[in-house]
């Protein structure tokens, strides 16, 4: 019990509580932001859609961060719209965007083209924390797993994140596994992994935590270098916390 306390703790820190719902309105990001603030401590980040940045910035102490969407959720080749969303979420206040890779591009081969949106989104959202999308789920080939990854890296990604969550395959060990290895060859020691998608339990989150401990040491397992996305994993780890039994005991492997 006291590892899974210990993972939940991690968990807690580097946790982007989400909502990104096509319902959501000003009372249902109200009370994301009203839930952000645990008895527990803060999570690291709420991540909105770009319209209420401005709503979650002023009701949220200034520990916890604000990111939101960008060429979201469906990646298309559209560098307009992915900048007139980073500009949006900017002039609000936001502090982090999580942008979407053309992740159907890349399949086509479109390399440079990708690299070019990638080069384009980083200068314009500097000095906002950028995390890359890959859409893992869709690429499904680790080959392009990996392509997409060091493409993000390379055009200056402080994050890599499996998924948007709207797909049928969100985040996997695999995925993870790959995406972590490309960090660590990287030799970007300030570059993370975000996991979003699908994790719901400390167990499952414990997972994702062990393997970056693996891959990039255990000085990674801090919000500047980890991240869960995650809408339902936030009630999980507070049971955890006070004392009760995870929802999921069993591994999410």
């Amino acid at each position: 019990m006291n590892a899974l306390l210990e993972e939940a703790r991690v968990a807690l820190a580097c946790l982007d509580l989400t909502s990104l719902n096509d319902g959501d309105d000003e009372a249902s990001i109200e009370r994301l932001c009203v839930k952000a603030q645990t008895p527990q401590g803060p999570v690291a980040a709420v991540c909105v859609w770009p319209r209420f940045v401005a709503q979650a910035r002023a009701a949220l102490p200034a520990a916890i961060r604000v990111a939101a969407v960008a060429d979201f959720p469906d990646g298309e080749l559209n560098l307009v719209r992915a900048l007139r969303d980073i500009d949006t979420i900017a002039q609000a206040g936001g502090q982090e965007v999580d942008v979407v890779l053309p992740w159907r591009a890349l399949q086509q081969g479109l390399v440079l083209e990708v690299a070019e949106f990638l080069a384009e989104v980083r200068h314009a959202s500097r000095p906002l924390t950028l995390k890359v999308i890959l859409e893992s789920g869709e690429l499904k080939e680790e080959s392009l797993i990996r392509r997409a990854s060091q493409l993000a890296l390379s055009a200056g990604a402080d994050f890599i994140k499996t998924s948007t969550g709207k797909t049928p395959v969100s985040a996997t060990p695999e995925a993870a596994t790959a995406m972590l290895d490309e960090i660590r060859r990287s030799g970007f020691t300030h570059a993370g992994f975000k996991a979003s998608g699908g994790i719901r339990s400390v167990a499952q989150a414990a997972g994702y935590i062990e393997q970056t401990r693996q891959a990039l040491g255990a000085g990674a397992l801090n919000a500047q270098r980890l991240r869960f996305g995650a809408s339902g994993l936030l009630d999980d780890i507070l049971q955890v916390l006070g004392g009760g039994a995870s929802q999921s005991q069993g591994s999410a492997y």
